[in-house]
């Protein structure tokens, strides 16, 4: 297989590294950043934007890591007051 490198950055850091002498081959750094980044399933979920989040408070909820913990949350109804006349 033959790579192509056209970025002069890129360029400049594979032979910063190289010269570093922490790898003896560009396979070496190749390899070494490869196996140190994550893969598709280990890569976190992208952050959702300002129109994704949740439209109510049950949502929140389904989704948040609580759920499924066993915790009751129970609204209590909330009666008048009684006044004297």
């Amino acid at each position: 297989m033959n790579i192509e490198i056209h970025q002069p950055r890129l360029e400049a850091l594979i032979e910063q590294r190289m010269a570093s002498g922490q790898f003896e081959s560009i396979e070496d750094l190749l390899l070494h950043t490869l196996e140190a980044s994550p893969s598709e399933e280990e890569a976190e979920p992208p952050a959702k934007s300002p129109k994704e989040k949740k439209q109510n408070f049950s949502d929140f909820m389904l989704e948040s890591p609580l759920h499924g913990s066993g915790l009751v949350i129970e609204r209590i109804k909330d009666f008048p007051r009684p006044i004297d006349l």
